[in-house]
């Protein structure tokens, strides 16, 4: 199954919930669930790019976007977690951000799941459990470094007005996978929809 959709790019549609129709260049057209983090930055008319899991089950296939490979990567992880499947993966990743759920595995931070909607306790103390070994392993954590392309995407929102702590955590929520241009309309539009 590798390698069958692994990413989209194309113009947002329609949306219905959390279910997006993003139309490819070819004219194809890709129904996907997407993560809060796209929902709230995005409109219909939009070009989106995502990275794509898809699900192969008995009565249909699935596809799930995220805005980074990080997320990505975690998705893939949460789905070897016993009794966790793609919707509640899915739920995870849409609520949260990489780097902070990496810190609440690390400190066995039960509270920050059960935040989650739909998530208990006990699954909660699941994932923890069973990630905490697999992120020592297979996730390295990235958290603080800071590549050129985002040192100029802080210095132009520093120039615009916001302070230089604002700015690298609100980088913190913006996919890796832009441009410069687009990281800044990314912050700005983030930004404003909180207004």
């Amino acid at each position: 199954m590798l390698g069958m959709i692994g990413k989209l790019k194309g113009t947002l549609t329609s949306l219905d919930g959390t279910v997006g129709l993003i139309e490819t260049q070819s004219g194809v057209s890709y129904d996907l669930f997407l993560p809060s983090q796209v929902l709230s930055s995005f409109h219909v008319g939009d070009t989106i790019d995502v990275f794509t899991y898809l699900q192969v089950r008995e009565d249909a296939l699935v596809l799930f976007g995220f805005v980074s490979k990080d997320q990505l990567r975690f998705f893939k992880l949460l789905l070897g977690v016993s009794g966790v499947g793609p919707k509640t993966a899915f739920t995870v990743i849409s609520h949260t951000v990489t780097d902070e759920l990496l810190e609440a595995v690390r400190k066995n931070n039960v509270d920050y799941f059960t935040r989650i909607p739909g998530l208990g306790k006990k699954t909660s103390m699941k994932i923890i459990l069973e990630l905490s070994q697999k992120i020592k392993s297979d996730f390295k954590f990235t958290a603080g470094v800071i590549s050129d392309k985002d040192k100029t995407v802080i210095e132009a929102l520093i120039a615009l007005g916001y302070k230089s702590q604002d700015a690298k955590q609100i980088l913190n929520k913006v996919p890796q996978n832009l441009s410069v241009e687009e990281k800044i309309q990314y912050v700005l539009r983030l930004t404003v929809s909180k207004k």
